[in-house]
């Protein structure tokens, strides 16, 4: 298998998430395991905004960020400050959120959680805990409150049709290079036809037209990992990676062609707003398009602090990063 070097997302991801697993010995006086550290309550923390974010989405207005340590940000108004969601039933590290409306939201992570609100952020309960197998999981997102996927490690791929009370596993199909599925899948995002699109390992998007019920592959002739995607108001889409790697798509991915982002700093997120198009990237490189992801330009923090997420709110573009919320205005 011809795996790619791994940096920060994907080793927040994968290695960060896989290497905290812990041993729980069996105990003849105990039946029941002890619970793993990490499925224990997040700890409120004043610290709480300088914890590595992974994930950002808007419950109606309201932004809502996941990251380590089960931290669960909100803010009120459009980014300027954040406080701690009320209660959140783990403190692993999760990995991405998603809202349905402004009440209902799911959140994913280390050992393949996924939690529920449905009061905007400020409380969480657990729909899915597996603490014997850590198969993680990366992206959410829900069609309506009812129907819903998450995607994870190794091609892992969940439905619901009941807001997440259940969730049943979808097999994909092997994949046109041969094997069995067995691809990291990194970000699940929908265009505005309803179609669903998840950017992968190997130079892949796989692509759903009916809710996530049965997948294809999308060859976009790349070779290295996609760590996320967005699809633009216009119906473009834009899926982004390693070493500053972007391709672009005009026809709902039949084709598909690079995109010179002139940086070489590993692509973590793409968000649309305000006109522009902006990719967040490792070592403090934020890019910038104005003209739906045809070209980009780029500028660098001076303290080449990565950058995990970003979200248009308002009139602007708030950052997150490992190290937290960044509010020192650099970089725009």
């Amino acid at each position: 298998m011809n795996k790619q070097p791994m940096t920060l997302r994907a080793t927040t991801l994968i290695a960060a998430l896989l290497g905290s697993l812990i041993a729980v010995p069996a105990t003849a006086q105990a039946p029941a395991a002890p619970v793993p550290l990490q499925a224990q309550p997040a700890k409120n923390s004043a610290a709480a905004t300088l914890a590595p974010i992974q994930g950002a989405a808007f419950a109606g207005k309201r932004l809502v960020t996941v990251g380590d340590y089960g931290t669960i940000l909100l803010s009120d108004d459009d980014g300027k400050t954040f406080r701690q969601a009320a209660s959140v039933p783990l403190s692993s590290t999760l990995t991405a959120v998603h809202f349905s409306d402004d009440r209902n939201g799911w959140a994913v992570g280390q050992w393949g959680a996924i939690l529920h609100t449905a009061d905007g952020g400020e409380n969480w309960s657990i729909q899915r805990l597996e603490t014997q197998e850590d198969r993680p999981l990366f992206s959410v997102h829900f069609v309506n409150t009812q129907e819903g996927l998450a995607v994870g490690l190794w091609s892992l791929v969940l439905r619901t049709q009941d807001g997440g009370k259940t969730w049943a596993p979808v097999d994909l199909p092997a994949p046109p290079d041969g094997g069995k599925a067995d691809r990291n899948l990194f970000r699940i995002f929908a265009s505005a036809k309803g179609e669903l699109f998840v950017a992968a390992e190997r130079g892949m998007v796989l692509r759903s037209a009916d809710h996530g019920q049965s997948w294809q592959y999308l060859n976009t002739g790349y070779k290295g990992s996609f760590w996320t995607g967005v699809a633009l108001k216009d119906g473009t889409l834009l899926v982004g990676g390693l070493r500053g790697t972007i391709y672009r798509s005009k026809d709902d991915g039949h084709s598909w062609q690079p995109v010179v982002s002139g940086s070489k700093s590993s692509v973590t997120d793409l968000v649309e707003g305000g006109g522009h198009v902006f990719g967040t990237s490792l070592d403090g490189v934020l890019l910038d398009s104005t003209d739906g992801g045809a070209s980009f330009t780029w500028k660098q923090r001076d303290d080449r602090l990565s950058l995990t997420a970003a979200l248009w709110a308002g009139q602007g573009l708030v950052r997150f990063s490992r190290h937290g919320v960044i509010t020192d205005g650099q970089g725009l």
